[in-house]
């Protein structure tokens, strides 16, 4: 066995089924290895892509998405890639060949300091200096991605490391690492106090992010909103964290949002920010939203409380388990007066389009999508106007809705969409791009031939750069 061998091991004892990549010849090893495994690769038309396609995958999965380059020009082809799942906390094992051991720092051909250059947009990074710690850094990466507030880590592993000689593999049952221990259970005095703000709350309100799907926390989260009747507004990457139709949901906040909901959110007395960071496009004015009122941010990363607003109740752990203690203890609530309020602004701001007819309405457009798409469906939304007609206007049942939210990579949904279809093959997937977006991974649909990926793919034509020419003409 080589080390090269031992990676395939590795992949195996983490049960990966698929990694996407492109081959070159300082990774030629690691595929002249897959060859003779059962993990199936998928070869993807540009780097970038690999590195989205497994993120659609590990979106829709739950478990962590894999992609595999060459050195050099295939790395640094990837960063786009790693620095989107790594704004959204998606976990990736990205795995990068490099050139030989003794030949780096030389500037040889195909060499690129990818740990150097990837280090702002990763959870962490290794480069591979003994074959014999292959084992003990997968084990470690694959547990690094996908605990915590997850996201990429990158191994990149000099040619001469794939082939060297492996000695009795055995690949760690258990792993524990000093330095990296995340909070999983919510602080006990900090959940009363939590409690202790809800019952003396009028006007509460839930803002909810993308940490609670990351979490899969999402049967917890609607069992604590349906059992104490309090309003839920979401950020982009929150869409689909209640059905779009549940009475609770408001829709979503921020500068592209539905006016009733940022109304709501802004008279509300009590505010819960659940797995969100409290970004610019969700919270432009932290400072002046959370002035007079209680705010509970719960969080599994304890750098993003108290980051852009500071918190009245902070709370660390994961949302799944604070949602499950907090389900299993008896208190009571009510806030029927604020609930009929709340749904008095949605009636009463709720905007009514009048379409034209010499052109298709998008928005029309998605509704009428929507309504025709099965209960499970996977929507997944480019970059642009597109993007912001998909999170008004699309109506999420019981499926997934995925988009770039924090990095905002167009390209992003045709290669995504091919990883859920992959990880998820009895689910109907679909991408939703302008014609801008479906020209920067066109070259995936050779991808989807080749490996019979049916994604249906739909683009908005308008044959320009629609946000950015409405950005320079008309603001």
């Amino acid at each position: 066995m080589n080390g090269a061998d031992s990676i395939i091991k590795c992949l195996e004892a983490e049960q990966v089924e698929y990694v996407f990549g492109y081959p070159g010849v300082a990774i030629c090893p690691f595929y002249n290895s897959i060859l003779d495994s059962d993990i199936q690769s998928i070869l993807i038309r540009t780097e970038q892509n690999a590195a989205h396609a497994a993120s659609g995958y590990a979106r829709t999965t739950g478990k962590v998405g894999v992609c595999a380059v060459t050195s050099g020009p295939g790395a640094t082809n990837l960063i786009t890639g790693i620095a989107t799942a790594f704004a959204d906390s998606i976990p990736l094992v990205c795995i990068t060949g490099q050139v030989n051991s003794e030949l780096l720092g030389s500037d040889v051909f195909q060499e690129a300091d990818i740990t150097g250059a990837v280090e702002s947009f990763v959870k962490y990074s290794y480069l591979v200096k003994n074959v014999a710690d292959i084992p003990r850094i997968f084990k470690e990466a694959f547990y690094i991605a996908n605990s915590g507030r997850k996201g990429p880590v990158l191994i990149d592993i000099p040619i001469d490391i794939q082939n060297a000689t492996v000695k009795g593999f055995k690949y760690p049952e258990t792993i524990t690492m000093r330095t990296y221990k995340p909070t999983v259970k919510g602080n006990v005095v900090q959940m009363k106090r939590v409690i202790h703000e809800l019952e003396k709350a009028k006007k509460p309100m839930i803002c909810v992010g993308g940490g609670v799907f990351l979490a899969d926390a999402r049967e917890a989260f609607t069992a604590f909103v349906e059992k104490h009747q309090i309003p839920v507004v979401y950020t982009m990457m929150g869409k689909g964290v209640l059905p779009t139709r549940h009475p609770m949901n408001l829709g979503m906040v921020g500068n592209n949002g539905k006016p009733y909901a940022n109304r709501a959110m802004n008279e509300s007395d009590l505010l819960i920010m659940v797995g969100a960071r409290v970004a610019d496009r969700a919270i432009s004015q932290p400072d002046l939203i959370f002035k007079n009122k209680v705010l509970i941010h719960i969080d599994v990363d304890p750098a993003e409380i108290g980051k852009n607003a500071g918190a009245t109740v902070p709370l660390v752990g994961d949302a799944k388990c604070i949602f499950e203690d907090l389900n299993a203890l008896d208190f009571k609530t009510e806030y029927s007066v604020w609930l009929e309020t709340v749904n008095l602004y949605r009636t009463n701001m709720s905007k009514s389009r009048v379409p034209k007819h010499d052109y298709v309405d998008p928005a029309i457009f998605i509704e009428e999508l929507s309504n025709q798409m099965q209960e499970d469906a996977i929507y997944v939304a480019d970059v642009g106007q597109n993007q912001i007609w998909s999170c008004n206007y699309h109506i999420v049942k019981q499926g997934r809705f995925l988009t770039s939210g924090g990095m905002g990579t167009m390209g992003y949904s045709i290669p995504a969409a091919m990883g859920a279809k992959i990880g998820c093959p009895d689910r109907q997937v679909i991408a939703v791009c302008g014609d801008g977006s479906f020209q920067m991974s066109m070259m995936e649909l050779a991808t989807m031939v080749q490996h019979n990926v049916p994604v249906k793919i739909i683009v908005l034509k308008n044959t320009v750069l629609g946000m950015i020419r409405q950005y320079q003409h008309f603001t």
